[in-house]
């Protein structure tokens, strides 16, 4: 059964949470474009999340995964990503903030530059996290030496768990993608729909980028745990195999589980994500991405990002554009973060500067 946001809120407390952000993030109509466009858009901003400056939707996940962690007595947190992950800087931070060690297997999708680190990279660096790149070998596919790095992860894992006597490390998965990392975005949805009834909206569509799927597991458990009627539609950034939704709505129903609720998130009507906007890949640029960053940025002075935010904007324009979205709808884009990446590599940045 469907509960109220306050009814909902309780069913958090149960797991143990660090305190790491500023919530809940701001939201609020987009004018200029929503009257150029012919809808209601609105913007969910957890760019601003915090801890620093440079914020972004994991710390949603990170509150909760990082209580774990500190609730099991570990000292070190492990986790993975590509050279210019948003998710892996911000477990760095958040592990600073929670005296907790980071360390990083991060794949070099994109080969950064070791004497001119950018973006995520150069944050890792300040932050002192124990990094370690991952080369990606000659016939080897980007899935495999993800795989691989997961594997020399979890051999250090083991010898530092070997010699401590004792588990002193937390595995956080791609994109804090598990149940209790997901946990957040159920809670995330829930602060959603309080900010959409004090304003007296009913959203018909939230957007999104959907990577590794936690954000997207959870915001479809959040919906379903209050009742709500919005279509999410999940903007994927990268190349994914059939079974991906239904594998999100598993991670959906274990993180529901979690918390005790009593209510289930199905793949084929709950999960919605969309393939056509990535290409030509992940991390590599394309040409609407870059239009829906200028048009956003010139229309409203906010930013987003070539890797995430952007491809998403840009599937959300075309959606509104050809008339999947109808006039006069209330759409809401919830901006996940990530700008960072305007100050990655040339070959993540695409021709942005011209």
């Amino acid at each position: 059964m469907s509960m109220t946001a306050k009814e909902a809120e309780k069913l958090f407390e149960k797991l143990p949470k660090a305190e790491l952000g500023f919530f809940p993030t701001p939201f609020y109509r987009l004018d200029r474009l929503s009257k150029e466009l012919g809808v209601n858009l609105y913007i969910k901003r957890d760019d601003f999340t915090g801890m620093s400056l440079f914020g972004g939707n994991k710390v949603r996940k990170l509150q909760y995964l990082m209580g774990d962690a500190m609730s099991r007595g570990c000292e070190y947190v492990f986790t993975f990503g590509a050279t210019q992950s948003n998710h892996a800087m911000q477990t760095a931070a958040a592990c600073r903030r929670c005296g907790l060690k980071p360390v990083l297997y991060l794949v070099a999708i994109v080969k950064p530059d070791e004497d001119d680190l950018r973006a995520n990279l150069l944050l890792d660096r300040i932050m002192d996290a124990e990094v370690h790149i991952v080369k990606i070998q000659a016939g080897e596919t980007e899935e495999e030496a993800e795989d691989r790095a997961v594997t020399l992860a979890r051999e250090h894992m083991a010898r530092l768990n070997k010699e401590a006597g004792r588990h002193v490390c937390y595995e956080v998965p791609m994109g804090g993608a598990s149940p209790v990392g997901s946990v957040g975005f159920i809670e995330g949805y829930v602060e959603l729909e309080k900010q959409l009834s004090a304003m007296d909206i009913q959203a018909d569509y939230v957007f999104h980028a959907t990577g590794t799927g936690g954000t997207m597991a959870g915001l479809a458990a959040g919906r379903n745990l209050v009742g709500s009627e919005t279509g999410i539609i999940s903007i994927n950034v990268s190349a994914k195999d059939p079974e991906y939704p239904k594998r999100t709505a598993v991670l959906a129903n274990e993180s529901l589980k979690l918390i005790g609720a009593g209510i289930t998130v199905d793949a084929e009507r709950d999960i919605c994500t969309d393939l056509n906007y990535y290409l030509p890949g992940y991390e590599i640029p394309n040409e609407a991405a870059s239009e829906a960053i200028k048009l956003l940025a010139v229309k409203e002075g906010l930013l987003t990002d070539p890797v995430y935010t952007g491809k998403a904007f840009a599937g959300m324009l075309d959606y509104i554009r050809t008339g999947k979205v109808p006039a006069g709808s209330n759409v809401v884009f919830w901006h996940t973060g990530g700008a960072t990446a305007l100050f990655a590599e040339k070959e993540i940045l695409g021709d942005l500067s011209k």
